[in-house]
């Protein structure tokens, strides 16, 4: 009987499961499920023996707090940093998280720590630059990703729209089998998707559309460039430079390049994904090797040419895309800001010239996007 009574549960978990790796990437009703300790495959990169110490000037906001306390919202973590210190700090951390070392998935804001990874493989010279053709990779061989530059897959324009992506829903496209067959490229293997559904597949027009199989093309393009030096590679980035304190970890086997068994799904602690902001912040003004490959992918962003553009939260609330980031933020277009949008209410915006971020952690997007993230930018002018 009790043999029977946790068989059920493993069911009921996996069906949850199942059902939020199969689901569209943003909705403004989504709820994401806690998933971590699903996955037996994860690539962990210790925290810092000397970890960035944050320096504190706090305020307290009122409606923030109201927003936090209001389970409806799905928020439970608000962190703004300006001119090197700790604005507002409030959260209400659920339990299953505090007591998970406080990790926090990222969802889609693993996007952009993907094209982050890239950035640093190509300072380090494991990829010549943005430009260069996935020609030299067997496992996408025959398929419409074979001889394609790395800068249109960043950029989601890889001419995938008939096979995958948002791009569907708007056109309507029949044969999106990925999409009819509920398969999850988050539960496949690369070798396996291109086999046994890219093969001779053909690249349509290039158009943004927005998907999950790209960034996984990407981060498993540089786990093949990079070899043996993916968790050296991985320990210089989080370890070394944004000196993140706890543990972080990317979910996959960064060890087998052979198969592409490698996703965009992170983890890490509300501060260290500030850690890790500050960062990207730092090689940007500093005007590093990393901090040129931000502003090369922020000068080659894209159009996304949404028929509406929603205040929900970034990724439909923004006009440009670029190397898995998002740009040009409504009634903020000319203003420098970096953005990082993730299912269920996952949000980092970093503008780099009023040396602002806001880290914004929840359950699900029903909180005040417009109030609590756009208007606080808005207001630094």
């Amino acid at each position: 009987m009790q043999f029977c009574y946790f068989f059920f549960v493993k069911i009921i978990k996996l069906t949850f499961l199942f059902l939020f790796l199969t689901s569209a990437a943003h909705s403004r009703h989504d709820t994401f499920y806690y998933y971590f300790n699903f996955f037996h495959n994860k690539t962990e990169i210790p925290g810092s023996q000397n970890y960035y110490k944050f320096k504190k000037e706090l305020t307290h906001d009122p409606y923030v707090e109201e927003q936090l306390n209001d389970f409806k919202t799905g928020l439970f973590s608000y962190l703004f940093y300006k001119d090197g210190k700790i604005i507002i700090d409030q959260h209400t951390l659920p339990a299953y998280i505090v007591n998970n070392q406080g990790l926090i998935t990222s969802n889609s804001v693993g996007k952009s720590l993907v094209s982050y990874l890239a950035g640093y493989a190509i300072c380090g010279g494991y990829i010549e630059n943005v430009d260069v053709k996935l020609n030299d990779w067997s496992l996408i061989k025959n398929t419409l990703y074979e001889d394609q530059k790395l800068i249109d897959i960043l950029n989601m324009k890889a001419g995938d729209q008939r096979y995958i992506g948002e791009y569907y829903f708007d056109k309507n496209y029949k044969d999106n089998f990925l999409k009819k067959e509920r398969v999850s490229v988050n539960q496949i293997s690369i070798k396996d998707l291109m086999d046994n559904y890219f093969q001779n597949t053909k690249k349509s027009s290039s158009v943004y559309n927005y998907n999950a199989l790209a960034t996984n093309v990407v981060m498993n393009y540089v786990i093949f460039k990079v070899g043996d030096d993916y968790k050296k590679l991985l320990k210089k980035i989080f370890q070394d430079d944004a000196k993140t304190k706890g543990n972080v970890y990317f979910l996959g086997n960064g060890t087998d390049p052979a198969n592409g068994t490698s996703w965009y799904g992170f983890y890490a602690s509300r501060y260290d994904y500030l850690r890790i902001a500050k960062a990207m912040m730092d090689h940007w003004n500093n005007d590093t090797c990393v901090g040129k490959y931000l502003k090369t992918i922020y000068d080659r962003r894209i159009k996304k040419n949404f028929k509406e553009y929603r205040p929900t939260h970034l990724h439909t609330y923004s006009y440009r895309y670029g190397g898995q980031f998002h740009f040009d933020i409504v009634g903020m277009r000319k203003r420098k800001i970096i953005g990082l949008d993730g299912f269920g209410g996952q949000q980092i915006l970093i503008d780099v010239e009023k040396k602002a971020i806001l880290v914004v952690n929840a359950t699900m997007n029903h909180y005040n996007w417009k109030k609590i993230i756009h208007k606080r930018l808005k207001d630094l002018d």
